[in-house]
């Protein structure tokens, strides 16, 4: 079973989200599930700083050794990091999906929106 943090929020494209050190920001990246799925990640990209990003849009993409997959923005906002460590070393999103192979911070244009997202069980049974 793919590991699913419990205090994380989730979306149905395997995103996850988290709450990031400022008021209203939230960090973003792709779940254990979608990293496993994809294989071995050779590219990312991501927008970047001052981008304004609407929720369920395509806002990027993540290339592996079997596949390109989009990154679906799971809320609305404007970024304001992107993980440059992605460009150096993409393999980060396999290795520490959760931790240094986040993807993104985005301040939120709404900060309910995170509610409407699934929880770590919800996200579970959909993967499960």
């Amino acid at each position: 079973m793919s590991n699913v943090p419990a205090e994380l929020h989730y979306t149905a494209e395997h995103e996850w989200i988290a709450k990031a050190g400022a008021e209203g920001v939230v960090r973003i990246g792709i779940t254990d599930f979608a990293q496993d799925a994809l294989g071995d990640v050779v590219f990312v990209q991501v927008p970047e700083a001052g981008t304004k990003i609407t929720a369920n849009d395509v806002i990027g993409e993540v290339e592996s050794t079997k596949s390109v997959s989009d990154i679906y923005a799971p809320v609305s906002g404007e970024v304001v990091a992107a993980n440059d460590a992605l460009e150096s070393d993409p393999a980060l999103i396999n290795s520490d999906p959760y931790g240094d192979g986040w993807l993104l911070e985005v301040r939120l244009e709404d900060a309910s929106a995170v509610e409407s997202l699934l929880s770590a069980s919800e996200y579970e049974q959909q993967v499960g």
